[in-house]
């Protein structure tokens, strides 16, 4: 009995992961520049293209389908092509596992860096989410993977309900629930309740933690405590530069337009005449 829920659940899951043809980015990093700015710690969110993708954006109302915490190279983790393994996540059909940045660089994404965390502390997130590669999904427990299969639409009170897990088995991590129990070994917030504290002589606010399953990947994304951060203007972003279809284009390495040049030649040939 075990055996074949075991195979119904991994059935439904190659289903669920499989990408939906025709997709393409808004826009796209650039390689290199992601490359270097990415400290340990930090959040990739990523779109998504496959059929969960498309129910988590619905259930969240958001772009981002997918996390993965950045905590650099992984020893004895790499590539067939010798990239290092840089990245950590959870997803339905493997678990948790390790993989090489490359692997979402034709993918929209963005950058979330929690504010003010101390090297130990980055150090302890990225060692949390690493001593778990291998833990699975609990296949098994099919219903889980049924919920994202429900047809659409689904009111909103229930959006958050459906891509929880609830249980508290570390077993059966999603991408977000994996780094928010990361964060919260280390007392970091990322979207706390919040228990306003009233009496006559001071006002102030009381946080609570939520439970890791309720978080979804928008939640790095609009938290307060996590800053956005953009490769593309942290390398120094110059509107003047732009190269524009509709406009004529000057010549590189300080070369004058060539509307510029030829008319400085006709002048020439005017004064010789």
């Amino acid at each position: 009995m075990n055996s074949m829920l075991y195979n119904i659940g991994r059935a439904i899951a190659r289903y669920l992961e499989k990408p939906i043809a025709g997709y393409e980015p808004f826009t796209r990093s650039d390689p290199d520049v992601l490359r270097g700015l990415l400290k340990p710690g930090d959040i990739l969110l990523i779109e998504g293209n496959n059929r969960i993708s498309g129910v988590i954006k619905y259930l969240t109302q958001s772009t981002w389908s997918h996390a993965a915490l950045y905590v650099g190279a992984v020893p004895g983790k790499a590539a067939p092509d010798g990239e290092f393994h840089v990245l950590v996540e959870a997803d339905i059909e493997d678990g948790v596992v390790s993989v090489p940045l490359s692997k979402y660089l034709d993918f929209h994404t963005r950058v979330c860096r929690p504010v003010g965390l101390s090297d130990e502390d980055r150090a302890r997130v990225c060692a949390y989410v690493v001593e778990r590669l291998g833990c699975t999904y609990d296949l098994k427990n099919i219903i889980d993977l049924i919920r994202y299969m429900v047809p659409l639409p689904v009111p909103q009170r229930w959006r958050r309900r459906m891509i929880s897990l609830g249980s508290g088995d570390p077993s059966r991590l999603i991408c977000s629930t994996l780094i928010a129990q990361a964060f919260e070994s280390i007392r970091y917030p990322i979207l706390p309740a919040i228990t306003l504290m009233e009496s006559a002589l001071a006002k102030r606010e009381i946080l609570h933690i939520r439970h890791s399953s309720l978080y979804a990947p928008r939640d790095f994304d609009i938290s307060p405590f996590f800053q956005i951060v953009k490769p593309t203007l942290e390398t120094g972003f110059n509107y003047k530069k732009l190269h524009w279809s509709d406009l004529p284009q000057a010549a590189e390495d300080g070369a004058k337009p060539a509307a510029e040049a030829a008319g400085q030649a006709a002048l020439r040939s005017t004064h010789e005449t």
